[in-house]
């Protein structure tokens, strides 16, 4: 379906100028265009996921502050309330606002909208917007049909849509509104907070910084892996130089772990990052982005893509240890022969002859791509979320005793490589990390405090004590 942008602005006619005889040129209405996709195809889903880009083929620039979006679905109920989050933008997720409208009378699939806004930010002469990738849910966390939706498509290439509104100063500029969605005032944004959201002692990091060799890095209690040692393939290093922090999108930065083996111990360079021992009960919480297959060379070996917390072992079998995990294996280990993703949490062990006192719970299939992970530990139960849903439910003796460290480590599992001597690269990458002392925060309450901190510009925040 082709967009169709107006010709003229609304109304907009020739006037007369105060010089007589002279008249003004009619002004020519924006054009500007919009293409869709979805990463989130399907009759019912977590999250729908509309992603968005704006280009402008006018002759003049146009203020962001005057462009909005409107993407029309049906709610679930009458009652039913949603939340929305940008996940990235180019311009910025800082800038990027969502509200979300009623159509009065409005039909099946088209009696809400959300809409999109921005708060700064211009639309350049043959620019775009680059990506917009926004996401909405609903509050309480259950399904969402949208499979009847009047806005959805279920492609996941960039297109066009008719079906999606964009108004520039309140004026439509294309698409077409189902009937009843285009009211004459749009709803009032909600400018982002000043300041950074959230009470207690907590920890956010957004990872913005320069290199390894940031001094920052150290400041923030943040530790470097460079010491020998499993986990892994024996004889493994741990390079300082595998850790760095790329541009993801626009100028938001990730952390991002590299790890290499050509399947020996001396060809293996693995990665850690990890901060102190200061973390027992609250919510943890980190946006981690996955991999299926390696960055270069031959695919298929067992590597294992992590975000954990864990109490030094002292001791074989020792009481005081232990640790909750998050482990995707890509390509399976550990008897697995393919993808498959492990929340685990431990009371102890022993290495040789090996002991495991766990439990464990475990999903066989790919996860590949961005992930919210939310780990609750509190009242004796520690919580496992993927997505905004609970995963995984953990308690009685793998309940942690002594404060742990919060640790992102990629590596290969010994004995694991494929029949190659060809050097093979992985990533890792994670977006930010969150930690709230002593709090139980639902996965959408994560979500709207860490964009809190980022429409403040807030980075960086540490006020848990060391113990």
């Amino acid at each position: 379906m082709k967009i169709r942008p107006l010709a003229l602005w609304a109304g907009a006619a020739v006037t007369a100028l105060v010089a007589v005889g002279i008249a003004a040129p009619a002004q020519a209405a924006p054009s500007i265009s919009l293409q869709y996709r979805t990463s989130a195809p399907g009759a019912t889903v977590d999250q729908v996921e509309p992603w968005f880009v704006l280009r402008n083929g006018g002759s003049s620039p146009v203020a962001l502050r005057d462009v909005t979006i409107r993407y029309y679905f049906g709610a679930d109920s009458p009652s039913q309330q949603y939340r929305f989050a940008c996940s990235w933008a180019v311009v910025s997720c800082s800038t990027v606002t969502g509200t979300f409208g009623t159509i009065a009378n409005g039909s099946t699939g088209a009696d809400r909208y959300l809409e999109v806004g921005f708060t700064s930010g211009s639309l350049a002469v043959g620019g775009s917007t680059g990506d917009l990738q926004l996401r909405y849910y609903r509050t309480d966390w259950q399904r969402i049909t949208q499979s009847d939706d009047y806005s959805y498509a279920p492609g996941t290439s960039y297109a066009p849509s008719s079906r999606i509104a964009v108004f520039v100063g309140g004026t439509l500029v294309s698409g077409t509104p189902p009937t009843g969605g285009n009211p004459t005032t749009p709803p009032p944004t909600t400018p982002p907070p000043t300041t950074p959201p959230g009470n207690g002692q907590v920890v956010f990091d957004d990872f913005s910084y320069a290199n390894a060799n940031d001094a920052a890095i150290a400041a923030h209690h943040w530790t470097i892996r460079t010491n020998a040692g499993g986990p892994g393939i024996p004889g493994a290093t741990w390079p300082k130089e595998n850790v760095s922090f790329p541009a993801v999108s626009g100028s938001n930065k990730a952390l991002q772990l590299t790890s290499s083996t050509d399947g020996t111990g001396a060809g293996t360079r693995q990665s850690e990052v990890l901060h102190q021992r200061k973390f027992l009960e609250g919510t943890y919480a980190a946006r981690v982005w996955f991999t299926d297959a390696p960055d270069s060379g031959p695919d298929g070996d067992a590597v294992v893509e992590t975000f954990f917390t864990i109490t030094p072992l002292d001791h074989d079998l020792d009481p005081s240890y232990s640790e909750q995990d998050f482990e995707y294996l890509p390509n399976g280990g550990w008897g697995e022969p393919s993808s498959i993703l492990y929340t685990t949490s431990w009371e102890t062990y022993q290495n040789d002859p090996w002991i495991a006192v766990n439990t464990h719970t475990e999903q066989r299939r790919s996860y590949a791509g961005w992930h919210d992970l939310v780990l609750q530990v509190a009242n004796g139960q520690i919580k496992y979320y993927i997505d905004g849903e609970l995963f995984a439910t953990h308690g009685g003796d793998y309940y942690p005793e002594t404060v742990q460290s919060v640790n992102f480590n990629l590596w290969f599992i010994s004995g694991g490589q494929i029949g190659s001597s060809t050097p093979r690269t992985y990533t890792q990458k994670v977006d930010w990390f969150y930690h709230a002392k002593n709090q139980v925060l639902s996965p959408s309450e994560v979500t709207a405090r860490v964009n809190g901190y980022r429409a403040a510009g807030t980075s960086w925040v540490d006020t848990v004590p060391a113990p």
